[in-house]
């Protein structure tokens, strides 16, 4: 088969998905229905993939997606429990007493708190746990969503303490006869520590204008006014926290390595960010708020956002008191995935779901169901019960809203992430697996220029996988083989694999996995393709800025790439401060 006819053949799971998803609207779980029957007939028919194969990838993907919805319930349990029991009155009222302006509380809730979650868990976790909060203090459901999933991109590569690094990439490189050979003397970890620099540092390059664009993002498509120039009056408070976190996060990943620059920097970025939102410094006098409820357009709205005030009456709760199940949680995921012996005891092999050789495939499915995040969030929720002194007929009404909430994610999730492992697992004796095949044709096409492309190769993958580590894992030896092929050397190969993490990382934007997951946390459901036509701006920014950037220290010294980059970020800005948006209420009905 021609080089070029098996490209579009790969090409054909990915644009099946973007073509219903994104471009007619479709719904998440028809789209993927079919894109699931598109792609296990291309394997089998076309790329003579062993039927066992496919059906082992399929069960694979179902367990899966079973291990994506109990984090998805947890996070909702959570936000239900909170609800039941008053907590969410004062959690309400004390971001409202931080800032009643909506940008502020954008940032510090997804940008830094969600940062803080993305290090200590990943795996769209800080969708998961920051979209209900924000619905929780007056978002629209389709806004919270939005800017927790623009912030999946500079926390991600060192998400769930670095595993995108430590798993992703090193499983990718390590062992390999070529890698070996290129790096010579140089220990394998050391340079691996090396290429973490380096993500961190474009990252940080990148990453500190993201709450500008968020923000920008936020109004634009939920204020009355329809503009990015409210978000843009904000822009001193929002750069003030992108370089909060990000310069904290590259210093951190410079000195102690890729473990612990999502999590620490955030937590920085919140004691540093907090008390200036809270005196109102570099803060605009206008607050910015969401038109009245009533003027919401209902593709904004989900289940969640029906959750009112109904403990009116009642005393609010003490603030520490409200916020202590959060806490819980940060301290049982740092605790969980940092402390050795409590991480061996939760992922034992006795403790642990295995499928080995699923219908003599090769292929094998595990769920550690203890160290799962939902694992964390329904401890924390316990805790709350009593910790709250709720009744048994409020938590049960908890529970009751969460399952009904998590039900309703179930068969888009059990459609997408079978067709995902499918893809993944399409090799056969004849080609590669699609996304080499994909990765091979945009390689042979774009030459010396590859370094550029490389960060789209790794939003490719995590679209389609749904994560930076498997996007990672798949691509990090194809990225340095590329690299080594255009002559770049062991230096030049270490800063393409960092491109590979940041594109990886920018992809979680639009993945479908982490969009179906955060949209039903918020009782979202059916809206996913409008949600990732938003998040393609921001990803789009990350993805091209990140090539400009990887080429220019690929080149060295002071070239016409820094100043591509420089003329990328402004024009972004300009084009965004441009949009004066539309005054009034009833624009809304234009989304």
């Amino acid at each position: 088969m021609p080089a070029a006819v098996s490209f579009l053949l790969a090409l054909l799971p990915i644009a099946t998905v973007f073509i219903l998803l994104v471009v007619l609207a479709r719904s998440a779980k028809f789209s993927m229905m079919v894109a699931y029957v598109v792609t296990a007939l291309t394997a089998l028919v076309i790329w003579g993939t062993a039927p066992e194969k496919v059906m082992g990838a399929t069960v694979n993907g179902l367990v899966s997606a079973v291990s994506l919805l109990y984090i998805v319930f947890g996070a909702i349990l959570m936000l239900y429990t909170l609800e039941e029991s008053g907590g969410i009155r004062a959690i309400r009222g004390g971001f409202t007493r931080i800032s009643p302006d909506r940008r502020v509380q954008a940032i510090i809730i997804a940008w830094l708190f969600g940062s803080l979650i993305e290090g200590a868990s990943g795996f769209g976790t800080p969708a998961a746990i920051g979209a209900p909060l924000l619905v929780a203090i007056g978002f629209p459901a389709m806004a919270a969503v939005m800017v927790t999933l623009i912030i999946q991109s500079t926390p991600v590569s060192f998400g769930a303490v670095g595993t995108p690094i430590l798993v992703g990439v090193k499983t990718g490189l390590a062992d390999q006869p070529l890698v070996e050979q290129t790096i010579g003397q140089v220990p394998f970890m050391d340079y691996l520590m090396g290429i973490a620099t380096h993500v961190a540092m474009m990252h940080a390059l990148i990453g500190f204008l993201i709450p500008i664009i968020m923000v920008g993002m936020l109004t634009r498509f939920f204020g009355a006014n329809r503009s990015f120039r409210e978000g843009l009056r904000i822009w001193r408070f929002a750069l003030f926290a992108g370089i909060a976190f990000t310069v904290p996060y590259f210093l951190i990943a410079a000195i102690l390595g890729p473990e612990f620059p999502s999590l620490l920097g955030g937590l920085i970025g919140l004691a540093i960010v907090i008390p200036v939102a809270r005196r109102g410094w570099l803060i605009p006098t206008e607050s910015f708020d969401f038109p009245a409820r009533n003027a919401w357009d209902e593709s904004w709205t989900g289940k969640l956002d029906d959750l009112e005030d109904h403990r009116a009456g009642l005393p609010v709760m003490p603030l520490m008191k409200a916020w202590a199940p959060y806490v819980i949680v940060i301290l049982l995921l740092v605790l969980t995935r940092t402390v050795a012996p409590v991480k061996a005891m939760l992922t034992d092999p006795g403790v642990s779901i295995v499928f080995e050789n699923l219908f003599g495939s090769g292929i094998k499915a595990s769920v550690q169901p203890l160290y799962l995040p939902g694992t964390v969030l329904i401890v924390a929720s316990l805790v709350t019960f009593f910790l709250h002194r709720m009744s048994v007929g409020d938590y049960t009404k908890a529970l009751r809203s969460s399952g009904s909430t998590m039900l309703a994610a179930a068969p888009t999730l059990m459609l997408a992430v079978p067709m995902v492992q499918v893809f993944l697992n399409s090799a056969s004796e004849s080609y590669s697996s699609m996304p080499i095949v994909l990765a091979e044709g945009v390689a042979s096409v774009t030459g010396q220029a590859w370094p550029f492309f490389a960060p789209m190769i790794g939003a490719m993958g995590a679209f389609v996988a749904g994560s930076n580590t498997i996007s990672n894992m798949m691509f990090s030896l194809f990225q340095f083989s590329a690299a080594e092929q255009i002559g770049l050397g062991a230096g030049g190969a270490a800063l393409v694999v960092a491109l590979q993490a940041i594109g990886g990382a920018a992809g979680n934007m639009i993945c479908v996995h982490n969009v179906v997951a955060a949209s039903a946390t918020v009782g979202l459901i059916g809206r996913e393709g409008a949600i990732i036509r938003k998040t393609l701006i921001p990803m789009g920014y990350y993805v091209v800025q990140g090539g400009l950037i990887g080429t220019a220290l690929i080149a060295g010294g002071l070239n016409v790439w820094w100043i591509a980059a420089i003329v990328w970020a402004a024009g972004v800005l300009t084009v965004m401060a441009m949009n004066r948006g539309r005054p009034a209420l009833a624009a809304a009905k234009a989304q």
